[in-house]
């Protein structure tokens, strides 16, 4: 959707009119798709994850399906479906915060072309592009999470069975968090303002391939971080902010000592629950 600065609306009604006005500043835009994408996905976490049964009547089939007390991992279109739209909530609740940054870039950048009379695109397109490389990633996860159920790793309450298994998944993402790919790509999501600099597009398809690299990018600086909550159990709220925070905070810093510092965190992390996973099977050893 293209969009051009100086337009009048007089003749439209007092509704239309504002309406327009609104989607000729790109930073309101951008923002306003943050705030209310991340929210629906935050709502949609909610009800997934919260123990409403028996609090709330859930008596449709729609909220029952929502909100099962275990969840049913056998293969089918249906099961398969909430498993990826559960990912696809968490994906827009914990990853889109991270992305206002170079998202409000692109509405500051669009806002200077539009002053100029030039034809830009809405930072919708963007997010659009930026989102479908996490769907993508959602779907991945959720075969994941499906094998990982079906090896007994983790228990049909999508917490882990193992604390060995969640020690080695925090070690593995602590490990990330000093490699060179991570830091190549957190530089790119850190400094989105070089990137759309040199790539501008004037045109719906550039910018949302844009969006499609500027995915990539967060895709290859988080994708371990969010592996970390199937350490946690998939649906823990508490540590799903957590660890958004944790992310946006990356990205908002400039640098590599807080993903370093972030990194020894995992690994004390890692490395205490697999002591205390092993403590606690050494009397049975012993045996």
């Amino acid at each position: 959707m293209s969009e051009t600065p100086r337009h009048e609306f007089g003749r439209l009604p007092t509704v239309a009119a504002g309406l327009g006005y609104m989607f000729c500043r790109p930073k309101m835009v951008a923002g306003f798709c943050v705030f209310v994408l991340a929210g629906l996905g935050w709502i949609y976490v909610a009800l997934l994850s919260a123990p409403i049964r028996g609090t709330i009547a859930i008596d449709t089939p729609f909220l029952q399906a929502l909100c099962p007390p275990s969840l049913d991992v056998s293969w089918s279109v249906g099961n398969f479906s909430i498993i990826v739209s559960m990912w696809g909530a968490m994906t827009l609740a914990m990853m889109l915060p991270t992305a206002a940054p170079m998202i409000m870039t692109y509405a500051g950048i669009a806002d200077t072309a539009a002053r100029k009379d030039e034809i830009i695109v809405s930072p919708f397109v963007l997010a659009g592009g930026y989102m479908t490389i996490w769907l993508g990633f959602a779907v991945l996860a959720a075969l994941v999470q499906v094998t990982l159920i079906q090896a007994r790793l983790l228990d049909t309450g999508m917490a882990p069975a193992s604390g060995f298994f969640s020690g080695a998944v925090f070690i593995g993402a602590g490990l990330y968090q000093f490699s060179k790919f991570k830091h190549s790509c957190l530089r790119q999501c850190q400094r989105p303002f070089p990137f759309f600099f040199v790539n501008w597009a004037t045109t719906p398809a550039g910018v949302f391939r844009l969006g499609l690299r500027q995915g990539l990018f967060c895709l290859g600086c988080c994708w371990a971080m969010m592996l970390v909550m199937f350490a946690f159990g998939v649906m823990n709220v508490i540590w799903m902010t957590g660890l958004g925070m944790i992310m946006t905070a990356e990205k908002l810093l400039v640098g590599r000592r807080f993903a370093y510092a972030i990194g020894l965190a995992l690994w004390a992390a890692g490395g205490s629950i697999m002591l205390a996973a092993t403590t606690g099977h050494w009397p049975a050893l012993a045996n």
